[in-house]
C-alpha cells in the first residue's frame, strides 16, 4: 500500500503516518512550515515530507508516477488546497485522518478514547504505559512525543487501542469533531470549557459534541468522568452506559488524597471502588496531573488490571515532550516547556511549576498563538492566569488572519493590555514584539536560580536553545 498524506506534520497525522510506516507501508507526506518534534520524528521515521502543497505531490512517492492508494487529508488543510483538490478531483481514494485512523488501525479492537479540554495527552499516554507495565502490549496513538515509548504511536498486539480524541473539527467536508470517529467503548471525559473559537460559538456549541459523545456510547460501554465539573456532569448524566467518576479529594468512585509534593514529584493515595486503596507517585506536579493520573487508573483497573499494581507502575511514567519538559539549563536558570495556552492550562502548570520550585522564582514566556488565544475571548482570563508567576513576558499577538467560527472579525488579545493588568495584580510584566526582544529581555533580568517556563501551542521560534544560547554566552 502507498499512502500520501496531505498536512502530514500535525501529531496526529504524523503519528498515523509513522505507524503504517512500520506496517511496512510506503508513506509520503507534505507539509508547510514543520517544526520539532514532529519534523525531528518524521525525519527518524524515514517518511519523505514535501514542502509545500502541489498536485505533483501525489505522484512522488517510492512509486513514481503511480498513484497513491490512499490520500489522507487532514484537518487543518482547507477547500481551496491544490494537494487535496486534485485527490479529491481525480478520483483516488480519499479519508480524513480519524476515518483512516479508525479504518486502518483501531476497528477490531477496545476503542478507549480520552477526550477534554485538557489532560488528554498525559492521560492517553498513562493509560498506554499503565497498560503496557502490565503485559497488555497496547497500541496507542497520542497527539506529542510519549517518553516511556519515545514516540507518538505504538502498534501492539493487545486487545485495547488508546487514543487521543480531539473535539476539533475532522476536515473541510466534515466538520464533526475528531473524536466520534473512533467509536469508543470506553470513554474519558477530562474536562469541558470552551475552546477553538475558530469552530464553535461557544461553550454550548462545544458541549452539544460531548453529548453526541456519550449518547453513541455502546449500553455495554464505560464513560470515565471527572467528578464535581458542572457541564461535565450534564453531559454524563445522559450517558447509556455505566458512568464512572474520578478526582482529587472529591467524591468519586477514583479520587486521589493525601497530595504531597516535592523536587522528585507527587505522592498520594488513590481509592477506588469499596474503599480499596493503593499508594501512588507520579513524577509530575500538580493537581490536575494527579487527576489524570486517577483517570488513567480508573480505566487499566476497569480493563482487568489490579488497582495497587497498576498505581505502583505508575511511577514508571516519564511524561510527554513539551509537558513540564526541561529543555536544559544554563547559568543556574531552568528552562522549562509547556503546551498550556488555555488560561485554566495556564494557571495549572504555573501553580505546579511554583509548587515543585519551592524558593525559586518562577518567570513565565506566553506565546499567544491559536485561534481562540489571539482574539480578545480571554483577556481578563489571562490577567488571572498568571498569578504563580513572579514575572511575565507576553509575546505580541500576530497579525495573521484569526479564523472564527461566526465568521466576524474579532478584536486580537492586546499584549500590552495584559501587561499593565498583570502589573495591577502586582506580578511583573512586560510585552515584547518577537523571540529576539524576548530572549534580548530575559538574558538581562533571569538571575540564578530562576525557572523559566515557556507556554505555547506552536514552535515558538526555537526559543529555547535562543535562551540558553544566551544565558550560556553571559556566563
Amino acid at each position: 500500500m502507498q499512502v500520501h498524506f496531505v498536512a502530514i506534520a500535525g501529531t496526529g497525522m504524523g503519528s498515523l503516518a509513522g505507524l503504517l510506516k512500520q506496517r511496512g507501508w510506503q508513506v509520503t507526506g507534505s507539509d508547510e512550515g514543520v517544526y520539532p518534534p514532529m519534523s525531528t520524528a518524521l525525519a527518524e521515521w524515514g517518511i519523505p515530507v514535501f514542502e509545500g502543497f502541489s498536485p505533483e505531490n501525489l505522484a512522488r512517492g517510492p512509486l513514481a508516477g503511480r498513484p497513491p492508494d490512499l490520500v489522507v487529508i487532514g484537518n487543518a488543510v482547507r477547500p481551496d488546497n491544490p494537494e487535496a483538490r486534485a485527490a479529491l478531483d481525480g478520483g483516488l481514494p480519499v479519508l480524513s485522518f480519524p476515518d483512516a485512523l479508525y479504518e486502518h488501525a483501531i476497528r477490531g479492537r477496545h476503542s478507549v478514547v480520552v477526550t477534554g479540554t485538557h489532560g488528554k495527552t498525559t492521560t492517553t499516554s498513562m493509560i498506554a504505559t499503565l497498560l503496557h507495565a502490565m503485559g497488555r502490549d497496547p497500541s496507542m496513538l497520542v497527539g506529542g512525543i510519549a517518553a516511556n515509548f519515545d514516540t507518538s504511536f505504538r502498534d501492539g498486539g493487545g486487545p485495547e487501542f488508546v487514543v487521543e480524541g480531539d473535539e476539533y473539527d475532522t476536515i473541510f467536508f466534515d466538520k464533526t469533531p475528531k473524536f466520534l470517529h473512533y467509536h469508543a467503548d470506553t470513554a474519558v471525559i477530562t474536562s469541558i470549557e470552551f475552546d477553538h473559537a475558530d469552530i464553535y460559538r461557544d461553550l454550548d456549541h462545544i458541549r452539544a459534541q460531548f453529548e453526541q459523545l456519550v449518547a453513541g456510547l455502546p449500553s455495554d460501554g464505560r464513560l470515565v468522568a471527572i467528578a464535581g465539573e458542572e457541564v461535565v456532569d450534564g453531559v454524563a448524566s445522559a450517558s447509556p452506559c455505566p458512568v464512572i467518576r474520578y478526582g482529587v479529594d472529591v467524591e468519586a468512585d477514583y479520587r486521589a488524597s493525601d497530595l504531597r509534593v516535592d523536587e522528585a514529584g507527587t505522592r498520594f493515595v488513590v481509592r477506588g471502588p469499596g474503599d480499596e486503596t493503593a499508594p501512588a507517585r507520579l513524577s509530575m506536579v500538580g493537581a490536575h496531573n494527579v487527576a489524570n493520573a486517577v483517570a488513567a487508573l480508573a480505566v487499566v483497573h476497569g480493563r482487568g488490571v489490579p488497582l495497587e499494581t497498576a498505581a505502583a507502575a505508575l511511577e514508571a511514567y516519564r511524561g510527554v515532550k513539551r509537558r513540564q519538559e526541561v529543555r536544559g539549563e544554563a547559568a543556574g536558570v531552568l528552562v522549562v516547556d509547556d503546551f498550556a495556552h488555555h488560561p485554566t492550562a495556564v494557571r495549572e502548570t504555573l501553580t505546579a511549576l511554583k509548587a515543585r520550585h519551592t524558593g525559586r522564582r518562577l518567570v513565565a514566556v506566553f506565546e499567544p498563538r491559536s485561534n481562540t488565544s489571539r482574539r480578545a475571548l480571554f483577556q481578563q482570563a489571562y490577567a488571572s492566569a498568571f498569578d504563580a508567576a513572579d514575572h511575565v513576558v507576553v509575546a505580541a499577538v500576530s497579525d495573521a488572519p484569526i479564523y472564527s467560527a461566526t465568521g466576524e472579525v474579532s478584536e486580537r488579545l492586546s499584549a500590552e493590555r495584559l501587561a499593565h493588568d498583570l502589573g495591577a495584580r502586582g506580578i511583573s510584566a512586560v510585552a515584547c514584539d518577537d523571540v529576539v526582544a524576548i530572549v534580548e529581555h530575559l538574558a538581562r533580568e533571569l538571575e540564578p536560580g530562576d525557572v523559566v517556563v515557556t507556554l505555547s501551542n506552536g514552535g515558538f521560534d526555537g526559543i529555547w536553545d535562543k535562551l540558553l544560547a544566551a544565558l550560556d554566552a553571559r556566563a
